[in-house]
């Protein structure tokens, strides 16, 4: 089987998949970081096929919609690509991309780096951010029944990765818990360039925010 066979089986599997998924984890939101891995990889020096399984497999199974169980999505990947002949070294790269991609609150170490592994995160954590970002960000809130904000329940920036993964805070304290912590924390220049303007978005927006809940006309 080709390589373009393979990405094409791919992309029809993790459709399929995520049919009916959250609307800030679904297809689009796969295509969205897919772009923005290919955009981004132009100036990295990588493989391009890791970078696109990579990048369509990342959120195969998100933990945060298995019962925060991460061995669901590194496992589902790496039994696809078993049956589509990818070799082991690729498909054992890509179960650790998937395993190492996410934002996991705190000061957690990430065990694996790779070039690709950089570019899909990269990818990952610019649709985080801006305005897709924002929505998807009140659409996650919404989906988990959280409330928009509470001036009572301030931010906590030290969170340990079981307590961030188990937080049920208002959505706007997402905004300061990870973020706006994400601009800094970009692999590429390419990256780093896209996530400084749309960073500065977000902080404009919550400063509008906050002059219409306090009542600033």
């Amino acid at each position: 089987m080709t390589q373009a066979q393979i990405i094409e089986n791919t992309k029809n599997f993790v459709k399929q998949t995520l049919q009916h998924a959250e609307g800030g984890h679904d297809w689009f939101h796969i295509q969205r970081v897919l772009n923005n891995a290919q955009h981004i990889a132009k100036n990295e020096n990588i493989d391009n096929f890791i970078v696109t399984l990579g990048a369509l497999l990342h959120d195969i199974a998100d933990s945060k919609f298995h019962n925060g169980n991460e061995k669901i999505g590194p496992n589902k990947a790496r039994m696809f690509l078993k049956e589509q002949g990818v070799s082991e070294e690729i498909t054992e790269h890509v179960v650790k991309i998937i395993q190492n991609i996410s934002f996991k609150g705190g000061n957690e170490e990430q065990e694996f780096r790779s070039p690709e592994l950089d570019v899909i995160q990269d990818a990952d954590r610019l649709d985080a951010l801006g305005a897709i970002g924002i929505a998807r960000t009140f659409n996650y809130g919404g989906f988990k029944g959280r409330a928009l904000y509470d001036p009572e329940i301030r931010p906590d920036l030290g969170m340990s990765k079981a307590t961030y993964k188990s937080s049920s805070a208002p959505t706007i304290n997402h905004f300061y818990e990870k973020l706006l912590l994400l601009k800094d924390r970009m692999n590429t220049q390419t990256g780093r360039q896209i996530a400084a303007d749309r960073h500065k978005y977000m902080e404009e927006y919550l400063i509008q925010f906050n002059k219409e809940w306090n009542g600033k006309l």
